[in-house]
């Protein structure tokens, strides 16, 4: 036995006394630390076996971090509970980030990192790292509890920067992308059908109507519902839907192929449509703001005129007519123009509130400090209590008027040289068009953070930081991208060349 044992051994490279030595370490966790202990180191050959998949398939995983992405905070969630949603995400990106450090060599793309937005991520994950040392609320040192809100607010970011910048590296990832992301908009567009036409899910229902979503999400004593789809929250959906849809519509207006300009034109008009369901009244602003980046950015009189007039006209319709008002939907859109809206009031007051205390703590609160860990006699109780209702303003009660200043002069930089790239110096109409979708999306999802708690939820971060990281990579793909795009629109007039003849050929 001995002698099978070593030649086993000898054969195997050592693997027999690697899996041996997990066994004595797994008992020795299950004595000492107990099962959870036992679990985690049982499972640690099938991480290691994980981890090998995906330095083989990288590009399966970065498409699965997309799609998992979009579905984690779906009340009906796939993933397995138990783990931080947020861990499954941080995984994938750490592991693509890492595979792409090991083999640098043959994938030689992280000098597209060093760009202009890639510094001022740097630049603020530094400053939220010296936020560990924020003791404002007198609760000492606490590492974990800072790095639980470090990773949500900044590191994220970061991740989602690098990894965009090195994988999408072809036209034809790039226009992959695209497609998967529309399609997961779509997905969840079908999914408010659902919602709307058949039922909600068990797990949805207890939501809407037992837990949560009851005082949010059923108005006018529950004959108006704000449908969620696959997020959160119907706030976290409709910035979300508005987003994506700018992106679609201008991709719609640009492209140059015709399969494409139907693709994104249907997908647009059904974002359109889940966004409304939502009865998000940011959204609309988030829709209109994003549209305007790109009347900017095109620099043509030809978008600009017609767009200005179909912005004007819809104003007019929500602010000064009473058309539709038989819709509640509708109603509730139109109150987003209303100063007197009691929402909007109520938000004014807590943020009076939060003014008001933070002005002796301009370094905010610290990442730490939340409602259950401050102390009752403590003077900055009441500002962890207070509902932030918008991501900016999260930031403001955490990391103080110095922090919110520092997120808002980054998140402009790094806009700034997306701009100049989509404006300056990109020739293709259709790369410019996409640039400017994924600006006009960005500044949407900000306008969202302003006014609701959307920006750092999922899937928002990555898909629009994520689509702001491409901006930079455009001019690397450009020369590739003409030339991809010129073989789709061969292909395009040589099918309509053939359709043509078919159609002759039928009239002989």
């Amino acid at each position: 036995m001995t002698k099978g044992f070593s030649t086993y051994s000898h054969e195997n490279g050592g693997r027999a006394l690697l899996l041996f030595l997990l066994f004595l370490l797994a008992i020795y966790q299950f004595v000492h630390a107990g099962y959870n202990a036992f679990a985690i180191v049982c499972i640690s050959p099938l991480l290691i076996l994980a981890v090998y998949v995906l330095f083989n398939w990288r590009m399966s995983a970065f498409w699965l971090l997309i799609v998992i992405n979009y579905f984690l905070q779906m009340k009906d969630s796939p993933m397995p509970s138990g783990i931080p949603i947020s861990m499954y995400n941080e995984m994938i990106e750490i592991v693509l980030i890492a595979i792409a450090i090991i083999d640098a060599r043959q994938s030689p793309h992280f000098e597209r990192c060093g760009n202009l937005m890639f510094l001022a991520l740097v630049a603020w994950c530094s400053f939220v790292t010296l936020q560990v040392l924020n003791d404002t609320c007198d609760l000492g040192i606490d590492i974990g509890g800072w790095y639980s809100g470090a990773r949500m607010m900044a590191f994220q970011l970061l991740y989602a920067c690098i990894v965009f910048s090195i994988y999408i590296d072809t036209p034809k990832k790039l226009q992959t992308y695209l497609i998967l992301w529309a399609s997961l908009s779509l997905f969840s567009a079908f999914w408010v059908w659902k919602q709307k036409v058949i039922s909600f899910t068990p797990t949805e229902y207890a939501w809407l109507y037992y837990g949560p979503g009851r005082t949010t999400h059923l108005l006018n004593g529950g004959t108006l519902i704000r449908y969620f789809s696959t997020f959160s929250d119907a706030a976290n959906y409709g910035c979300n839907a508005a987003g994506a849809a700018v992106t679609f519509i201008i991709i719609t207006i640009t492209t140059k192929i015709t399969r494409q300009r139907i693709f994104f034109g249907l997908i647009s008009a059904a974002v359109l449509w889940g966004m409304f369901q939502s009865g998000t009244r940011t959204a609309i602003f988030c829709l209109m703001a994003g549209l305007m980046v790109f009347i900017v950015l095109s620099k043509s009189f030809k978008i600009a005129v017609p767009f200005s007039i179909v912005f004007g006209l819809f104003a007019c319709f929500l602010m000064f007519t009473d058309i539709g008002n038989g819709n509640q939907q509708i109603r509730r859109m139109r109150s987003a123009f209303n100063k007197k809206d009691a929402s909007s009031n109520v938000r004014d007051i807590n943020q009076a509130a939060i003014k008001k205390y933070i002005a002796d703590a301009p370094w905010g609160i610290g990442l730490a400090a939340t409602w259950q860990n401050v102390p009752a006699n403590n003077k900055y109780k009441k500002l962890s209590t207070i509902p932030p209702d918008s991501e900016y303003v999260f930031i403001w009660v955490h990391t103080g008027i110095v922090g919110i200043t520092f997120f808002i002069f980054t998140m402009l930089i790094m806009l700034a040289g997306a701009c100049y790239i989509a404006m300056f110096k990109l020739k293709s109409r259709s790369l410019m068009g996409i640039g400017a979708g994924l600006c006009g999306s960005f500044v949407a999802i900000q306008l969202g953070g302003y006014g609701n708690q959307v920006l750092m939820q999922f899937p928002n971060c990555l898909t629009f930081y994520g689509g702001l990281a491409l901006v930079y990579i455009l001019p690397y793909l450009e020369p590739a991208w003409i030339e991809y795009e010129n073989e789709q629109l061969a292909k395009q007039e040589e099918r309509k060349r053939l359709k043509l003849e078919k159609k002759l050929a039928q009239r002989v």
